[in-house]
């Protein structure tokens, strides 16, 4: 388990809650970064073998070889767990969201080599409301985690703060853009503020900042794993949970339970990689 003592400072804090981010330079542990890697491999092969069975090239907003989303699939995983629902999480969950924290949705976001794809701007929350557009949630939590270092080069995240995107408690209404499948909810001239940040790092933003990303034009890929948190769980228009609500904080204390949580979904533990 991962070890967390002061990771987030008051002024981090601050600047989450007025801009609607903040930054963590290199707060991942080298043996947590090196699993991440690791799984992460384990993930991407695993999505191209489904393209493969369905003889597809694009699904969704992955295009293969290029961008990729993997979702949800962390059960199937032995490990990913102990970073997700670790006391590093709890602190960077509890200084945006409060005592009360659910696992809402995570994914591995990866462009590939030389060819990885830009991301349009978007905020988080204007994926739900495409689906919803009555929604009412309360933002919640992005947890950007850097496996590699991430610069202009290889298509890191640009953001737009609250202040300057006019996003302080307002989903945008998004387009969709053909072609890419992507939700495009801004499309003004300014070109938000690009994170250069190394390896390890966590970016971590509400779901109503507006965000982009640029290209890979390197000769490796960019990966980011990406927990996203919420105080309360999503709910769809027939009151169904939307994606998840796993119980991870109750009133700052850690309730997470993995055994019931595999159990819930599986029935007996799957076998993990």
């Amino acid at each position: 388990m991962i070890d967390a003592v002061n990771t987030v400072t008051e002024s981090q804090r601050e600047l989450f809650h007025k801009e609607g981010y903040m930054i963590l330079p290199g707060v991942i542990p080298a043996d947590i970064l090196q699993m991440l890697r690791e799984e992460c491999s384990y993930f991407l092969g695993y999505y191209d073998s489904m393209m493969d069975a369905k003889g597809v090239q694009t699904e969704g907003i992955s295009h293969r070889g290029k961008r990729y989303f993997v979702n949800n699939r962390y059960r199937l995983s032995s490990r990913l767990w102990k970073f997700i629902f670790s006391p590093l999480m709890a602190e960077v969950t509890q200084a945006a969201l409060g005592p009360d924290v659910f696992l809402f949705h995570e994914q591995w976001v990866v462009k590939g080599a030389e060819q990885g794809m830009r991301f349009a701007w978007h905020q988080d929350s204007g994926y739900v409301k495409w689906s919803d557009p009555s929604t009412r949630h309360r933002p919640y939590l992005t947890c950007w985690c850097t496996l590699d270092d991430v610069n202009e080069a290889n298509g890191t995240v640009y953001i737009l703060p609250h202040s300057r995107g006019g996003t302080r408690g307002r989903i945008i209404d998004h387009v969709k853009e053909e072609g890419l499948n992507d939700l495009v909810g801004y499309s003004g001239k300014d070109p938000g503020d690009p994170l250069i940040v190394p390896a390890g790092s966590i970016v971590a933003f509400d779901s109503f900042l507006l965000h982009r990303s640029g290209a890979n034009t390197t000769d490796r890929m960019r990966r980011i794993y990406l927990p996203q948190y919420s105080a309360e769980p999503i709910l769809r228009p027939d009151g169904r949970i939307r994606t998840l609500a796993v119980p991870f904080l109750k009133g700052g204390r850690s309730v997470y339970d993995r055994a019931g949580d595999n159990a819930e979904t599986y029935g007996p533990l799957p076998k993990a990689n």
